[in-house]
């Protein structure tokens, strides 16, 4: 009988260790939008730039820039560093900040606003 009663126990707990705990295991997946007002330079115009970072569990998994995915991104502590369409960029997201260089061409810098999406 006592050896019954630990067999189940044992069984239990190896299930449970399988199926995980939903609670545990459940990814929270945030969505950080921000608005840049980029300044670009020789041309004196301002362009409004769309910057989705999706966050799971804290870290960040993909950015897009305008609606497109960037390719690769790395992340230099708050600081989010990627490039598109031969523009590098950096989004600073604490100080809020949008800076970019176009090869020497062009570069731009901005101020961004901050929106939070919960998925």
């Amino acid at each position: 009988m006592r050896w019954t009663r630990l067999l189940i126990l044992v069984l239990a707990v190896a299930a449970s260790s399988l199926v995980g705990n939903p609670v545990a295991t459940a990814s929270t997946v945030k969505i950080k939008q921000f608005t840049c007002a980029a300044f670009y330079l020789p041309t004196r115009s301002i362009w409004n730039r769309q910057v989705d970072i999706q966050y799971q569990n804290s870290q960040p998994v993909s950015v897009h820039i305008d609606g497109l995915p960037v390719y690769t991104f790395s992340m230099a502590g708050p600081v989010v560093m990627t490039a598109l369409d031969n523009e590098r960029i950096q989004i600073h997201t604490q100080a809020l900040l949008w800076t970019s260089d176009f090869r020497g061409v062009a570069s731009s810098q901005g101020a961004c606003v901050e929106t939070v999406k919960n998925n």
